[in-house]
């Protein structure tokens, strides 16, 4: 068994595929010790001897739930709000098979409802699961189990029932195949425990387990507020620029982070970034300006834009200028979007041939108002450049376009050289830094693009009020599904309506990281405070190897 630590992840609520995808990239790239605690939309999942004629009883989208094959045993069972859902990604010694595995959950399991005040739980011969009065005349299941072992490592899981909707279950289904036993829940038990109590118990009993005793937690926020997130994603449509912007600073004191340094505080002199306006610089503005051609450099304020300039690199902001989400760090316009330009491919191709590009960058605005997230119009960008100029290694820095596999299809199958989507940071504070995003899915964008054979990369803020510990563990995350780069670079407040900086992080502290980050398996960590996502993109693909970068288009 691997040594270290259990690292525990409270998820929150995460749609079923994009927890699978999570699953999936720490079971085929991960090495350490992994456990999943999260809740579900509602969805039906089902193994390969599942017999659905029999044991599904309902249209699954007329009750608002999902339907997904899964790479495990069992018949067909529901997860949904109200029931915790576990997975254990981990290795096990080579004697231990499938089995013995399942055992140790059940045994999990029922010590921590003996813990939770649920008397005679136990198992039922042939049935695998977990049982109420399982000795009794009426035996209920209140947990189910089905994993998948293979090469040593697990994945799947168990689902608690807590104070879960049992109508899916009764209902809409046979759950698990057992028509003949009745299911189950805490609440119906008439044990009323908050889901944060129980799944408090279940790590300390897992850490025992798969962790020796160790365990590295952390956790999403556990409160989420509809009002919290943008227009677009209430399904709202598009709203006004929001100035100012009290609702960050409030999510940011329930993460747990009080006000920060005032904006007027002085910079350190490692933060002071110096301006240079050459000859460079200037003909590449004016290039812009001649193709109206928008970059990040200028809307987002990168402090890095005459160093970066100056060397001939810009990263291109294609899908317009205008964000369909408030996020409490940046500076990109959030008013009603417009229509994408159809003629904005060739724009950027011309202006990448004009500069003589041999890494161009390609990022953009959130675009939830379009049905796709804008993948389309960034596929188009990526095959302009290359119809350009074949040899121009292509960077997409994209939004997580609501988790949509398909939507994301749509970039994947032309093969950016490099596929980039930001985690920005560390688990506790996702919701109060970007509320219209979230950390499963971030892991899961980029699983899904690992996946299908891309160079990954993805970059975290610090100086937001996140600690040594949890960005330490927000690495091992990235590391543990494969991700290619990673950029780490100081949060610096764009104006006194958006999140406050905690803390200036110095010079010392982003080495360490990058050594750290790099001992876990992260082919390239750029670090330092004025780094941006985009920074020494070009260095940082060339690290990782040419050849890994040129794979990445051809397979």
């Amino acid at each position: 068994m691997t040594a270290g630590p259990l690292r525990v992840r409270w998820l929150g609520r995460v749609p079923y595929r994009e927890a699978l995808a999570v699953q999936e990239a720490l079971f085929e790239h991960g090495a350490e010790q992994h456990l999943l605690l999260l809740e579900h939309d509602h969805v039906f999942t089902y193994g390969r001897h599942a017999d659905l004629d029999t044991n599904l009883r309902c249209e699954p989208a007329s009750v608002g739930a999902d339907l997904v094959p899964v790479t495990r045993g069992g018949d067909i069972t529901y997860h949904g709000p109200g029931q915790l859902v576990g997975y254990p990604i981990v290795s096990l010694p080579n004697a231990k098979g499938s089995l013995e595995h399942v055992r140790s959950v059940e045994d999990l399991l029922i010590e921590a409802l003996a813990r939770l005040g649920v008397g005679g739980a136990g198992r039922l011969p042939d049935y695998p699961g977990v049982w109420v009065d399982a000795d009794g005349p009426n035996p209920r299941k209140i947990a189910a189990i089905g994993v998948r072992l293979a090469r040593g490592r697990t994945m799947h899981g168990f689902a608690l029932n807590i104070d879960t909707d049992m109508r899916f279950m009764r209902e809409h289904i046979v759950a698990c195949g057992i028509a003949d036993r009745p299911v189950t829940s805490l609440a119906e038990e008439g044990v009323d425990v908050a889901m944060r109590e129980v799944v408090d118990v279940v790590a300390q009993l897992a850490a025992a387990r798969w962790g020796a005793g160790a365990v590295e937690r952390q956790d999403v926020a556990w409160r989420e507020r509809p009002s919290d997130l943008a227009p677009f994603s209430r399904g709202e449509g598009p709203g006004e620029r929001v100035t100012p912007r009290p609702r960050s600073h409030e999510r940011l004191s329930r993460a747990g982070v009080a006000e920060g340094l005032s904006i007027e505080s002085r910079k350190p002199d490692w933060l002071r970034p110096k301006v240079r306006h050459g000859p460079e610089v200037l003909g590449l503005r004016k290039t812009l300006r001649e193709l109206e051609l928008v970059t990040v450099c200028e809307d987002a304020g990168c402090p890095n834009l005459s160093d970066c300039w100056a060397d001939g690199t810009a990263t291109f902001m294609v899908l317009g200028e205008r964000c369909t989400r408030a996020c409490g760090f940046c500076l990109v316009d959030t008013r009603r979007p417009v229509e994408p330009s159809p003629d904005e491919p060739e724009r950027v191709a011309d202006a990448i041939d004009r500069l003589d590009l041999d890494h161009a960058v390609l990022t953009m605005v959130a675009r939830d108002d379009l049905d796709d997230g804008g993948m389309t119009h960034v596929a188009a960008c990526v095959e302009a450049i290359r119809r350009r100029r074949p040899a121009t290694r292509v960077e997409t820095l994209i939004s997580d376009v609501k988790g949509s596999r398909q939507a994301l299809g749509r970039l994947f199958d032309v093969r950016p050289d490099v596929l980039n989507h930001n985690l920005e940071t560390v688990a506790r504070l996702q919701r109060a830094v970007r509320p219209s995003a979230g950390y499963a899915r971030s892991l899961a964008v980029l699983g899904w693009a690992k996946q299908a054979g891309l160079v990954t990369k993805s970059s975290v803020m610090v100086g937001l009020g996140e600690t040594d510990a949890e960005l330490v563990g927000a690495l091992a995350d990235l590391a543990a599904i494969g991700c290619d780069i990673v950029t780490i670079g100081q949060y610096l407040r764009p104006t006194s309506h958006h999140l406050p900086v905690a803390r200036w992080v110095e010079p010392h502290e982003f080495a360490r990281w990058k050594q750290i980050g790099e001992s876990l398996g992260i082919g390239h960590v750029e670090a330092g405070p004025l780094t941006r996502s985009s920074y020494h993109a070009k260095q940082a693909a060339e690290q990782v190897g040419p050849v890994a970068v040129s794979l990445a288009r051809t397979r």
